[in-house]
């Protein structure tokens, strides 16, 4: 393609490496034109290693790149509002991992810059790209779940902490922990197949029970964010549960941990319809009805389970080109961060927080 897109990466780090390096430098519209991150050795190894021609140490100096046309933000969470909110006023499209922001103010200062700049905005949602999650989506729609009115959502480890001490652990930086670490992934991929509906009020608990344990199993999870540090900061939680009412009377339950006394990690969306039901749990899918008076459950053979950021990616480029409507709004992403603000706020006041 003559006229590729040229895009510019903030963060090169863990997320960039092994869930966006490849879908950008594989999408045939695009061309990494630029990298950047605080620490400039990791920026200029990451060039090196991707065949990127410019490294940068500060974000500011690629946003003024006039042929820049799209920024991907891959920073810690703390930073995604400010980079984005910038890169829009300069006049970028803008792909930001997940979460949106660390607060629901940061989150509509995004929103509104958006709609200031005219340019897209979009955020990592890639559990709706999956197989089994298009496959659901559009079963649901074809009539077969009936009205949505209650279930439940997690993502629950053993031992997951991820760089125990480090950006993940430390609030400033984070917003929290494995609620808005791992929360978002799958809270909004039981909403979206409800029909995303307007939440209106949440109740939760959260829960730090292995921020000072000395011999803590290794975390196979701990390869995120920085190397783990044993005199690093522990000021999040490590366990979340809580309960969401949305505005057409449906509820969710949900739970998130790092480390949990548990049989086995487990991530899982079920739902709760007035003609069937369905369990999408670590990759397995299964639908349960009744026909004909009996009872029924079915198993979809689906394609292999590629995790959806490459095809995320792929739609959030088709939006840029006007191809396609975005599958997500910046205003489901103001719901979301409004939800995880009020599940910490009810867990610090122990009372129900209307939204």
């Amino acid at each position: 393609m003559a006229n590729k897109l040229k895009v510019a990466v903030i963060g090169a780090g863990g997320i960039f490496q092994w869930a966006h390096s490849e879908p950008l430098k594989n999408h045939p519209e695009l061309e990494i034109a630029a990298i950047c991150d605080i620490d400039f050795e990791k920026a200029k190894a990451a060039a090196e290693q991707h065949g990127i021609p410019q490294a940068f140490a500060d974000y500011r100096e690629v946003i003024a790149i006039p042929e820049i046309d799209i920024i991907d933000i891959c920073t810690p969470n703390l930073f995604h509002s400010e980079i984005a909110v910038a890169a829009l006023e300069a006049g970028k499209h803008v792909f930001c991992e997940k979460p949106d922001a660390v607060n629901p103010e940061e989150a509509i200062r995004m929103k509104e810059a958006m709609e200031k700049s005219g340019k897209k905005l979009m955020v990592m949602r890639n559990n709706r790209f999956r197989p089994a999650s298009q496959y659901i989506k559009k079963w649901i729609e074809g009539g077969n779940l009936g009205q949505a009115y209650a279930g439940r959502c997690g993502w629950t480890r053993r031992r997951g902490i991820p760089g125990k001490g480090g950006w993940f652990t430390t609030k400033e930086l984070s917003g929290g922990g494995p609620l808005i670490d791992l929360g978002v992934h799958f809270i909004d991929l039981a909403m979206w197949f409800m029909g995303n509906p307007k939440p209106v009020s949440v109740s939760g608990a959260t829960y730090t029970k292995f921020a000072d344990a000395e011999d803590i199993a290794g975390s196979e999870h701990s390869k995120f964010g920085s190397k783990s540090e044993d005199e690093g900061t522990f000021d999040v939680e490590d366990l979340a549960i809580g309960f969401i009412r949305f505005d057409n009377g449906a509820s969710l339950q949900i739970e998130f941990s790092w480390a949990s006394n548990i049989e086995q990690e487990e991530n899982f969306v079920e739902l709760r319809g007035t003609k069937a039901g369905f369990r999408f749990s670590n990759g397995k899918l299964g639908l349960y009805g009744e026909d004909h008076g009996v009872v029924t459950d079915t198993v979809p053979h689906l394609g292999q389970d590629t995790g959806g950021h490459g095809e995320n990616l792929s739609h959030f480029i088709d939006v840029v080109q006007g191809r396609v409507e975005p599958i997500f709004t910046i205003d489901q992403g103001v719901d979301m961060i409004k939800i995880l603000s009020a599940i910490y706020e009810s867990a610090r006041t122990g009372s129900e927080v209307k939204l």
